[in-house]
């Protein structure tokens, strides 16, 4: 039988032998390597960019020392864009910009403090938006090399690529370096342990921590594209920031100065206050000889004398910047009677410094209370003349209610009822 041999079948794509497959996985290693040293390239120019223009923020607030982040945004008005959750009720802050040591940054946080008399710059904080979550901060100088950061035209995208420079609390470092990508740009209403928001978030793929809040968030040109914000306890690695339009439209808004804290303020009165175990601050008012009808001399002393509340923190809706102060007129077991409610509606309705409420505590009582409202800025001298008002409003009240109502078995402060 004849033997019939096949011709060995070419491959139109030859199999490569070992030297050609060396020099492909050669080839192709370099070109790895030439485009990450590239990225890693751009990383250092975009971190150097905007290490100029990055700062440490120390505010002092009610609860303590609070640190963030903030960015310089125009150097001629020395002006620095931070959160408003940062500097809190401060109206001075402590700004730092990087020093640095043989061309690179000195990053250790304990040099800063060690040499604060020498490196810190004092910042004024000059206008808040607490829906926007942003402050702006005035400075008394910018130091030499330091230098405002660019800002985008318009909205970063998602895909985008991204970088931001923080000082994490976590971290032993400052100018913490963070890159991620952006996973979408949308309008949001949300609450945070600040208040409630509402903003155009940039939705950002990037680690960020407590203490970036307020830093830049930067596109691959080194343009700020939004101010990092708040980190989402529902996912993983995902943070919200304020895109670039709201912090442009709150530049050129009307600057509205943030409210000093209460204690500040009364520190400037004549009047003696102590912080109630609720954290809101107790005054006794000495009343005017109008408003007593006291019987007999035994009772005078107690019967001259008012408790006024003034709340710790004030509320706020965009603009606006409320402070809270009240007083209790009288608590009863039972539920007041309508010729009782009609007496406190009809004063509710005409033209008041503040209206009437009816609480009840845990034990069932009924308390009424006295309450007004006053802007948060208000002068020291104003704020005094409210509080000395409430105290002679709901003391006055206080005899006419006496009359009407069956008091508590147990008298009811409003210190206890807020302990409660």
């Amino acid at each position: 039988m004849p033997r019939f041999s096949c011709p060995a079948a070419e491959s139109p794509f030859p199999t490569p032998g070992p030297s050609r497959l060396r020099v492909s996985a050669l080839l192709i290693a370099s070109l790895i390597l030439g485009v990450l040293a590239a990225t890693a390239r751009a990383d250092v120019d975009n971190y150097n960019r905007g290490l100029n223009s990055t700062a440490w923020v120390l505010a002092l607030n009610a609860d303590g020392n609070v640190t963030g982040t903030g960015v310089l945004v125009d150097q001629e008005r020395r002006l620095l864009v931070t959160n408003a959750h940062v500097v809190g009720a401060s109206r001075n802050v402590v700004i730092f910009f990087r020093s640095m040591k043989n061309g690179e940054p000195i990053v250790d946080k304990q040099h800063y403090l060690t040499n604060a008399v020498k490196l810190a710059v004092k910042g004024r904080v000059l206008h808040v938006d607490r829906q926007r979550d942003l402050a702006l901060v005035q400075l008394t100088k910018v130091p030499s090399g330091i230098q405002a950061i660019p800002m985008a035209e318009n909205s970063t995208r998602p895909g985008s690529r991204i970088d931001s420079i923080g000082n994490p609390g976590s971290s032993e470092a400052l100018w913490v370096f963070t890159t991620g990508s952006v996973r979408a740009v949308y309008q949001k209403q949300f609450s945070t342990g600040s208040g409630e928001h509402k903003f155009k978030v940039v939705e950002t793929q990037s680690p960020l921590n407590t203490g970036d809040s307020g830093g830049p968030v930067l596109n691959e040109d080194g343009e700020l594209v939004a101010i990092v914000q708040a980190i989402s306890k529902r996912g993983n690695l995902f943070s919200f920031c304020v895109d670039i339009s709201e912090v442009r439209t709150f530049l050129e808004s009307p600057w509205k100065p943030a409210p000093l804290p209460i204690t500040q303020v009364l520190d400037t009165t004549d009047l003696e206050y102590e912080r109630h175990d609720s954290g809101h601050l107790q005054l006794e008012i000495t009343l005017n000889d109008d408003t007593t009808d006291a019987t007999d001399a035994s009772d005078q002393d107690e019967s001259d004398i008012h408790t006024v509340f003034v709340a710790k923190d004030y509320e706020y809706f965009e603009q606006a910047d409320v402070r809270q102060i009240w007083a209790l007129a009288a608590a009863s077991t039972t539920q007041p009677e309508p010729p009782v409610l009609m007496e406190l509606l009809s004063e509710n309705t005409g033209t008041k410094l503040g209206s009437w409420t009816i609480g009840r505590d845990k034990e069932g009582r009924y308390l009424i209370t006295y309450v007004a409202k006053l802007d948060a800025s208000a002068s020291a001298q104003t704020l005094a003349s409210t509080i000395q008002c409430v105290a002679e409003i709901a003391a006055a009240k206080k005899s006419r209610l006496a009359q009407q109502l069956k008091p508590a078995a147990k008298q009811t402060s409003l210190a206890e009822w807020l302990a409660k």
